[in-house]
């Protein structure tokens, strides 16, 4: 019996052969009909589909026999997808002196016809076979050759269907995971931020139960600010933590707020400089939806137009319209602009304009790519028009 002879290609080979995942599944009725059919086509007892590793022959379809591998070197299909050929045909293997001492021939299973379609994938290597054997000599008409081709051809198509699959239910499970790290490490972050705000909420109330009794106007005012805004911060960090659970509670969870009263939360947990003044709209809207996407998107809108500007007078304005099909929010401010060729960039993940605040500390690059994703969530869209030195106006649409 010859050597037996391996493909130019053949570390390559078996990589790509492992990335199907093919050897030792179950049976399935889609290869099992084409066996099946080139049976039938070829007029031969026994078809195969097979896929060969380093060291066996294993067969995922046997059509007309129950052997379901066989050592690589006994193997009419070795040779098969060592050649060249888009065909390998033995008439009469006691002839052939590839096989006439073949075990395969001289044994009990007596195989003398054998005609193999080497399965090549889109990458050029040859996996397997697609196989027909028969225990008398035989010939294949040309119309049978062509036929055996296209069902070659076909047993690829379904192992390049089955590895897309397989690659995407990878990826789905991937991204499942780092959703679920995610939605883990936000809901850490709110329980380790609440702890330390309640803290400042009771040291707050402390510190103005002493202040009334000093009578200290100015100390009860600034104790009430940071008491108020601690509360709203707490407030905001359960609904973060609500949502970190359960992220569709985004999109369920809708209640009906006054949009005024929202901004004044908001405004009440940022710093606002004595020189900013944030105008609301004229017309106080009421609205059904969820009330922490509307406080994420204002809180990461009006701290950007407060800290990026450069004018003695900042003034920021919100405005605020509504139709049958969507809510219209705006906010613009008359700060230092942004140019035209960053006006898509500023809401990609973790971009930023290498530029210092007021408070000379660059950005992060995540809120307006939160901002942005959380309206893909919301069926919404966001746009910006700027003049750089003359300030900025955000467009958003959020479909009701």
């Amino acid at each position: 019996m010859c050597t037996t002879p391996l493909p130019e290609n053949e570390a390559d080979r078996l990589a790509a052969l492992q990335s199907y995942n093919i050897f030792d599944t179950a049976e399935e009725k889609d290869f099992d009909q084409l066996t099946s059919l080139a049976s039938a086509i070829c007029g031969v007892p026994i078809a195969l589909i097979t896929f060969i590793d380093e060291k066996r022959q294993w067969f995922k379809s046997h059509w007309g026999t129950d052997i379901t591998e066989n050592l690589r070197e006994l193997s009419f299909c070795t040779h098969a997808i060592a050649s060249n050929d888009e065909i390998m045909i033995v008439s009469d293997a006691r002839m052939d002196d590839r096989f006439a001492d073949n075990p395969m021939v001289t044994g009990p299973t007596q195989v003398r016809f054998y005609a193999g379609v080497p399965l090549v994938n889109e990458d050029g290597y040859a996996l397997g076979t697609l196989c027909v054997i028969d225990l008398q000599i035989q010939t294949l008409n040309p119309l049978q050759i062509e036929a055996l081709k296209v069902l070659g051809k076909q047993v690829v198509d379904k192992l390049e269907l089955k590895r897309k699959v397989l690659y995407l239910e990878k990826a789905n499970h991937d991204l499942l995971n780092s959703n679920m790290l995610i939605q883990k490490f936000a809901s850490t972050a709110a329980h380790d931020i609440k702890n330390p705000l309640s803290s400042i909420l009771l040291t707050s109330q402390a510190l103005k139960i002493r202040q009334e009794k000093l009578q200290d106007e100015g100390c009860l005012r600034l104790l009430d600010l940071n008491i108020t805004s601690t509360k709203n911060l707490i407030e905001l960090v359960e609904e973060m933590l609500a949502y970190s659970k359960s992220p569709s509670l985004l999109l369920s969870n809708k209640q009906q707020f006054e949009l005024n009263r929202l901004v004044t939360k908001v405004v009440s947990m940022l710093v606002v400089p004595a020189n900013v003044q944030i105008i609301l709209p004229e017309e106080d809207h009421s609205i059904y939806f969820s009330a922490i996407a509307f406080e994420q998107i204002l809180l990461n809108l009006l701290s950007n137009a407060i800290r990026y500007t450069n004018k003695p007078k900042s003034i920021i304005t919100i405005r605020f319209e509504q139709d049958d099909d969507f809510y219209r929010l705006e906010v613009e401010d008359n700060g230092i602009g942004i140019a035209e060729q960053f006006h898509e960039k500023i809401f990609a993940n973790n971009f930023t304009l290498k530029i210092t605040d007021r408070y000379n500390e660059k950005g992060s690059g995540i809120g307006l790519s939160t901002v942005k994703n959380l309206l893909t969530v919301l069926n919404g869209s966001i746009y910006v028009k700027s003049v750089p030195g003359e300030g900025a106006a955000f467009f958003i649409a959020i479909k009701k």
